[in-house]
């Protein structure tokens, strides 16, 4: 991995764009001064590997910039996407020196990293930073859950829908259902990667987000920009059972 030789980052967790979302949002002064002293940062090239699965990791690590795939491969080759990390989202596990997964740069991605065994020690020192942790593999365990229903049951229009929704929910604080008004998603994905990551082929993702684009669902900026008038009507085309109610 190569060091990363930063243009404009900040190299302090105070101006960090993370600061309030990653592993150490509920850190006070002193346990990030702490932090300081462990960490190091590193940058990576879209498509290039960050772990391999087996790799022994000397570290664990937050998502500054860029997205990255989590993914296994099997014997024959076979490749199965399960799941993205966006900027805030940690990799690695405090007491795991293993990865249990491939996760590679989809995007240019810059990880805030922390030495493995002081990270661990610290864990243990500073309940805070525990305590975020811990909510952070809860949130993880819940978009897993999303996940194998996403593969498992949805339609592409579903899928697709509910990509949409899942990239717009982190941009906002609260519930996404609640949000009022229009909405820009920054779509950090081309085609050929959302087709891989919701097992569709290239072709349907792009008839289907024609097909939300015709219905005024999402309006199309650019290729890596997407508008929503109404992100009810978005999360409606999820498939998704919002209000808990009865389906009859």
């Amino acid at each position: 991995m190569a060091n990363l030789a930063f243009s404009g980052l900040p190299g302090t967790c105070d101006t960090c764009p993370i600061r309030h979302s990653a592993v150490c949002s509920q850190c006070d002064s002193d346990e990030l001064t702490r932090l300081e002293q462990i960490k190091f940062y590193r940058t990576f090239e879209a498509g290039q590997p960050i772990v391999w699965a087996g790799d022994n990791m000397g570290f664990v690590a937050s998502v500054v910039t860029g997205v990255a795939s989590l993914s296994q491969t099997m014997e024959d080759g076979r490749r199965q996407m399960l799941g993205l990390l966006l900027p805030s989202d940690f990799i690695g596990r405090p007491g795991r020196p293993r990865s249990s997964f491939d996760v590679t740069a989809v995007s240019e991605v810059t990880l805030c990293c922390f030495r493995r065994q002081p990270f661990e020690a610290l864990i243990v020192e500073v309940p805070n930073l525990a305590s975020k942790l811990l909510d952070m593999i809860l949130d993880e365990l819940d978009a897993a859950r999303e996940w194998l229903l996403l593969l498992g049951r949805k339609t592409a229009r579903e899928k697709i829908a509910s990509l949409l929704a899942m990239i717009a929910r982190r941009s906002v604080k609260g519930n996404l259902a609640d949000f009022a008004g229009p909405m820009t998603v920054d779509l950090p994905l081309k085609r050929e990667v959302m087709a891989d990551y919701l097992g569709l082929t290239l072709e349907t993702v792009s008839r289907q987000m024609s097909a939300l684009k015709a219905d005024g669902i999402i309006l199309l900026e650019g290729k890596r920009q997407v508008r929503v008038p109404d992100i009810r009507r978005l999360i409606a085309e999820t498939g998704d059972d919002v209000d808990g109610g009865l389906i009859i």
